[in-house]
């Protein structure tokens, strides 16, 4: 019986195994570009919220939302991944998937958007 190249972990060094494959993950995505410009947004979206004075839900609601996209995003970088290595050659199964991360992180990005533009319109004009 061969061994397997991977050991699975288990109790407290499962957690940490987890964490470090998570910080990977993190180390990756910093690589892509797309990620870094939603970085920025999230900064800035952010020192907006912050200067307008809103409550403390709003920003909570704000960091849960982009919590969000980056999840998105490092799941369409997985999928853009697993496609190229499995279909370097361009097929329409493979435009579909990518397609179809792309269209989901662009809906975080306009849960994102919106929420930060009608709450900064709210503070102003419907308090």
């Amino acid at each position: 019986m061969s061994k397997s190249a991977v050991t699975k972990e288990t109790g407290v060094r499962h957690f940490f195994a987890a964490a470090g494959y998570s910080w990977g993950g993190f180390r990756r995505l910093v690589r892509e570009a797309a990620f870094r410009q939603e970085l920025l947004f999230f900064a800035v979206a952010q020192i907006i919220l912050v200067a307008t004075g809103v409550g403390l839900g709003d920003i909570l609601v704000s960091i849960l939302l982009f919590l969000g996209l980056f999840a998105a995003e490092a799941l369409n970088t997985a999928v853009e991944e697993v496609i190229d290595r499995i279909s370097p050659e361009m097929s329409i199964v493979g435009k579909h998937a990518k397609d179809l991360g792309s269209f989901a992180v662009f809906c975080m990005l306009l849960a994102c958007g919106l929420h930060l533009a009608f709450t900064v319109f709210a503070h102003f004009y419907l308090v």
